[in-house]
């Protein structure tokens, strides 16, 4: 498709130089600075021409008041394109926000969301001082709060953890982290609970995109995005820009990453390459498509079924890399014949044509090297595990992976996640089982007590738009003891908390914030002073271990202390120790990314390795790296068992058995996709899940008919999804720049399907769900199918910032989904799909 039939331009969503001048009509509430002002004091050179300014001239170059006195290098918070930021500074205050020109991936761009960091840190509504509840019901907008000092506030917290533990309930705590996280927050909470004996600090993954991470460490080795943005260091070769043909299914890069889909695009203009996009909408990727494929919402494990059948049926697939690399080929091809996933049955359950299906996997396969990227719209199925399988067994038999170009990309499965701390020197209790897998079964735990109840919960995201089914939610949190919120504002979640921590924001401290999804990461100095008496993630949680170390009376002060040096509050000698305890990470050193331009990708395992680009590169600079993972990968091109890909074996066979699936996966869906199809039926028992041990779960019965009763009332099928490039989770909800340009709810409606319900653009709406309903303005979309309906998230009732704009107050859009349906191994939410209808309001 071309971009000018919709009126985009990819320029639309990056933009070079300054924040705050042209792109996306973004009205300049900063101050424009030139993109070639001075950093160290002397004034600009240059000038408009004679007769008039220069097209686009800032009219600041060589002003007083207006030119940096320094410029600090940090990186953007936000999506995982982890753009540097270079931030021009004046008395201490931001003028300006800049890309970094020498980065070959970014080139100078940033989009519309690096403007927002300053309006984090200015912003009259941040949280700035600890609180404590002091009156009013849970949940209650008139809740009252009071300041209290970080050391009441630690002590109120640590007092009810030794509480719960000397009680043997210590099971009964859990944590719930979010991707806002300075990398390596995460290792010091399971830290934490290891010592208190709570097995429940439990990670975003399961709202994110854990399944990818999942399906590709049970097929390839490493739970991570195979390939890299830009040049490989160790072969000098461009990776993912040298793609003959990109396979995006769920993924909406344009608004989502939207400075590495502008590297992606770049290499497609020199190599030519195709893209096809899969989504039950039409978006600004799509519109820079070769082919948009529309299937119905929560299909994608059939269209790719139907891919890989008609790969391997023709014999369009790599005969020497499957014979020398792929286990368990035979048993996929006889697999494949005997449920006769064709493209025509496929084409029954996704609307797609089986002409088209046939079309996709032909030029999939005869394509060298083709890449798939995929993101939330896979991640957030029912089957997510298994249609990842699904996917990469696509890029395995076809042979691309382990080659530049190629892979399965599946966005926000990066690292640095795990990072290792040296090992403690403290006794740790013995722990139970932890829940399934996933915080979204938190709110199931405290209402029916299966198979425990908690009694207290840390969050530093917010569950109360996040969740699914946000009304079971609210009700679990009221009933919840005891609850700590930390976060920048009074979110929605806030109000059922007993204490709040205010938290700082990304330009406040200095470290690894974000990371790329090619395992990039970079370093980031502090740009400016802390608000208030905010405190970064990391601090908070070494200071809660002192408190805990004051008062408990079982073990000694002094392990808590030894386990939480204080010179870990400075994150500099925080990260000095990941990097002396993961492997391989040792090249990845503060010293050497400050002076890097561009990020560092993991696996790194010595100063002078460049970084692993590729994955499973058949390449001395892998074989280093893999080897520095763990000694046994030794001459491994694979990190699994048999060193290959593993599509099935007796054991992984046997491992997935006990949860109902098995290594060859098996379709179904959603039972809220219409049309009757096979679904699946949860067991009331819980056991070991095979991909995280440490947790229980459901077991499924798959293949259980739908019998499409749900849609006599509720006829359509509704998704959610980020509203536009503008928002990244809630957190952009609470800056004027968010909300002025993206400060309404746009319910995305086929104009047929609006006309029928006597609906028309720029209505108030109501959609509603067996769940619930939720409110916004509709917005008549040819591009989006008419069977389905799009409700963005994100949105929650608390976001006054768009109080100045006249904005509604929305309820989360997650109050639709039913967290009954999830995927059993992976813990991830279905928010891809749930029966729905729209209503006039």
């Amino acid at each position: 498709m071309k971009s000018e039939q919709n009126g985009l331009s990819r320029r639309g969503f990056v933009r070079g130089g300054v924040v705050g001048g042209a792109g996306l009509g973004t009205p300049a509430l900063l101050p424009v600075i030139s993109a070639h002002a001075a950093t160290d004091g002397a004034p600009a050179a240059g000038g408009a021409p004679a007769g008039g300014a220069a097209p686009g001239a800032a009219f600041t170059d060589q002003s007083a008041a207006l030119t940096p006195d320094r410029t600090v290098a940090t990186a953007c918070q936000f999506c995982n394109s982890n753009c540097r930021l270079n931030v021009d500074l004046k008395a201490d205050r931001i003028l300006a926000v800049r890309g970094e020109d020498d980065d070959p991936v970014q080139q100078g761009q940033v989009c519309v969301k690096a403007e927002l960091m300053p309006q984090l840190v200015y912003n009259a509504d941040r949280l700035t001082r600890p609180l404590r509840r002091v009156a009013g019901a849970k949940g209650s907008p008139d809740s009252e709060f009071e300041p209290v000092t970080w050391d009441e506030a630690l002590r109120t917290i640590a007092g009810k953890l030794l509480e719960l533990r000397d009680a043997g309930q210590a099971h009964t705590i859990a944590n719930r982290t979010t991707g806002r996280l300075p990398r390596g927050t995460g290792s010091l909470v399971a830290r934490l609970f290891a010592m208190l004996g709570s097995p429940n600090n439990t990670d975003v993954g399961p709202v994110c995109n854990d399944a990818g991470g999942n399906a590709l460490a049970t097929t390839f080795g490493l739970g991570n995005f195979t390939n890299g943005y830009g040049t490989d260091g160790a072969t000098g070769k461009d990776d993912l820009g040298s793609a003959r043909h990109y396979l995006f299914l769920g993924t909406n890069q344009a608004e989502t990453h939207p400075v590495t889909f502008d590297y992606l695009l770049r290499g497609r203009s020199r190599t030519k390459a195709t893209l096809t996009v899969v989504d039950p909408r039409l978006t600004p990727t799509g519109a820079e498509a070769d082919r948009w494929v529309a299937p119905k919402p929560h299909t994608d494990f059939a269209l790719l079924l139907a891919m890989l059948h008609h790969v391997v049926e023709e014999g369009l697939y790599d005969k020497a890399f499957v014979k020398r690399w792929v286990v368990g080929f035979d048993e996929l091809r006889a697999h494949l014949d005997e449920h006769q996933y064709t493209p025509a049955w496929a084409a029954k359950v996704t609307g797609v044509k089986a002409a088209v299906i046939r079309e996709m996997a032909e030029e999939y396969a005869q394509a060298k090297p083709a890449a798939i990227f995929c993101n939330a719209g896979i991640s957030h199925q029912l089957g997510a595990f298994d249609t990842y399988r699904v996917a990469a067994f696509l890029a395995a038999v076809t042979g691309n992976v382990g080659v530049p170009g190629g892979g399965c990309n599946f966005m926000h499965n990066t690292w640095p996640g795990d990072l290792h701390l040296p090992p403690l020197a403290a006794d740790v209790p013995e722990r139970r089982e932890a829940l399934p897998v996933g915080p979204d079964y938190f709110a199931e735990s405290i209402l029916t007590g299966r198979p425990y109840g908690l009694r207290a919960v840390i969050t530093q995201g917010n569950p109360l738009v996040s969740s699914a089914n946000t009304t079971k939610v609210k009700k679990a949190f009221e009933q919840l003891d005891f609850y700590v919120y930390t976060g920048l504002f009074m979110e929605e979640a806030a109000y059922y908390a007993d204490i709040v921590l205010p938290v700082c924001s990304g330009l406040e401290m200095d470290g690894v914030y974000m990371r790329r999804d090619d395992r990039a990461i970079r370093w980031q100095e502090q740009v400016v002073d802390r608000v208030g008496e905010s405190r970064p993630d990391w601090e908070i949680w070494i200071g809660l271990a002192h408190a805990i170390a004051e008062l408990d009376t079982d073990r000694p002060a002094a392990q808590w202390r030894e386990a939480f040096p204080e010179r870990w509050t400075d994150y500099r000698h925080l990260w000095d120790d990941f990097v002396a305890h993961t492997p391989g990470t040792g090249g990845m050193t503060r010293t050497r990314m400050s002076r890097r331009t561009e990020p560092l990708r993991w696996p790194c395992p010595t100063p002078d390795h460049p970084g692993v680009s590729t994955l499973y590169l058949d390449h001395p600079s892998w074989y280093e790296a893999a080897e520095s993972l763990d000694p046994g990968n030794r001459g491994k091109r694979f990190l699994t068992p048999s060193g290959k890909v593993e599509i099935t074996t007796p054991e992984l066979e046997k491992k997935l058995a006990a949860t109902g699936h098995g290594a060859l996966p098996v379709f179904y869906t959603h039972p809220e996709v219409t049309g009757g199809n096979p679904t699946l039926a949860y067991g009331r028992e819980f056991v070991t899940n095979p991909l995280n041990p440490q947790a229980v779960t459901h077991p499924v019965r798959l293949g259980v008919p739908g019998d499409d009763a749900v849609h006599r009332d509720f006829p359509l099928m509704g998704m959610t999804g980020r509203p536009s490039v503008v928002h990244f989770a809630e957190i952009t909800h609470w800056t004027p720049t968010g909300k002025q340009l993206n400060g309404i709810r746009f319910v995305q409606i086929h104009p047929d399907t609006a006309r029928r319900a006597g609906i028309r653009d720029g209505d108030d709406v109501r959609v509603e769900s067996p769940r619930g309903a939720v409110t916004g303005t509709a917005l008549l979309w040819e591009g989006i199918r008419a069977d389905t309906v799009f409700v963005p998230n994100t949105f929650g009732p608390a976001q006054k910032t768009g109080d100045l704009f006249d904005d509604p107050r929305y309820e989360a859009a997650n109050t639709l989904p039913d967290d009954r349906y999830y995927d059993n191994l992976s813990g991830q939410q279905a928010f891809k799909c749930f029966a729905c209808r729209v209503v006039r309001a």
